[in-house]
């Protein structure tokens, strides 16, 4: 399964889908699926709303998904982009793509988080649109450079070290080993190389900091790994679907049993929850493809794709512009969660979603992409 096999033009649908399905989540599809659970009684709403949150600390849920998933997805995306450009370009040009992209994604990020105005210690220097940059950086630096072999070996060692560090190595300046949510490496190495930024009573670190995107860019490696097996010409379609299933049941399987020495812990990107994300993602990969590109079960899937193709654009549109307050006023409602007016609330938030896709069906039909 090498790069060398991909050819000059293909189009993959259900990767599209995917990352419009996980982005979905980020543009208002979180906030109706509150909505809805709200509407049952309170045993229903014990189980279900908690998956709508991030872990608290240790654990995983169904919105703790949604960023390893894009990183997969993202990872899909340097192969479709890059392998053509160091085939009939080279290098250079790659490189060239890469940085371009990096620096794009990078400025964005600092201006989704407020930007410079405020002064250096308040500048959030990584966040989640940073991250990805560096991982996407990281990802396509490692492509260029490595076959599947060397990409497997990097993973291994990446998340290996990144155990052996968190589990049998002390935290400095506290003597004891440590990956709790008030001392961990995480923390440590953000609190000395990032500005003293107090993000959300985890003291002096940045939970998408430094030494976290190292088992993140393995996140985006994955989506690497996942394309090779899509572009595979020896395998035909059904053993593609195998293969994507049959890895992601087994990095399941070794990322909960891995759990036992190092807890599925989100803030500090673990081992365990790079492999247990990364399996869930290889599973919905292999689910997406058999039904759309093997099935041809394809009418359902326009939505998805117009935010698939513009996911950065919604992403930051969505900052800039309060479509949750644009909602409230043309329907009246609340956005407000623990508002006793539930019907109000899921109008609102039916609205707002509405609003997201209204502006992605009028990018896509003139064919504006953000690329970056």
């Amino acid at each position: 399964m090498q790069s060398e096999n991909i050819p000059k033009k293909e189009r993959i649908l259900s990767v599209d889908v995917l990352r419009g399905f996980d982005m979905f989540w980020l543009i208002g599809g979180t906030g109706l699926a509150l909505a809805v659970v709200k509407l049952f009684g309170q045993g229903v709403q014990d189980i279900l709303l908690p998956q709508f949150d991030h872990a608290k600390w240790i654990g995983f849920t169904f919105y703790d998904l949604i960023f390893p998933l894009f990183e997969f997805v993202m990872g899909m995306s340097v192969v479709f982009s890059l392998s053509r450009i160091l085939k009939q370009e080279g290098k250079k040009a790659a490189y060239k793509r890469l940085l371009r992209r990096f620096i794009l994604l990078f400025l964005f990020g600092i201006i989704y988080y407020g930007g410079i105005s405020h002064g250096w210690g308040d500048v959030r220097i990584f966040g989640v649109l940073q991250r990805l940059a560096v991982t996407y950086l990281f990802t396509g630096m490692l492509f260029i450079h490595f076959k599947l072999r060397g990409l497997i070996l990097v993973s291994v060692v990446v998340l290996a070290a990144y155990w052996i560090l968190n589990v049998f190595i002390p935290v400095p300046d506290t003597g004891i080993i440590s990956i709790t949510k008030e001392s961990n490496w995480a923390q440590y190495i953000d609190s000395i190389l990032l500005p003293g930024r107090k993000l959300g009573g985890n003291g002096t670190w940045d939970v998408n900091g430094i030494l976290g995107t190292f088992p993140a860019t393995i996140s985006c490696l994955l989506g690497v790994f996942a394309s090779f097996i899509l572009l595979d010409k020896k395998l035909d379609q059904q053993k593609r679907v195998y293969y994507l299933v049959g890895l992601g049941v087994s990095m399941l399987i070794v990322g909960l049993g891995w759990s036992v020495s190092m807890p599925i812990i989100k803030k500090i990107w673990s081992s365990t929850y790079v492999l247990v994300a990364g399996g869930l993602s290889f599973i919905l990969m292999g689910f997406f493809y058999w039904i759309i590109d093997v099935k041809k079960y394809t009418k359902w899937t326009l939505i998805f794709v117009w935010i698939g193709v513009n996911p950065i654009t919604i992403y930051m549109a969505r900052k800039l512009v309060d479509f949750n307050q644009i909602a409230t006023r043309i329907v009246g409602g609340t956005t407000d969660l623990h508002s006793p007016n539930v019907w109000g609330y899921l109008v609102a938030m039916i609205m707002s979603l509405v609003l997201s896709l209204l502006l992605l069906r009028f990018l896509y039909n003139r064919k504006i992409f953000l690329k970056v």
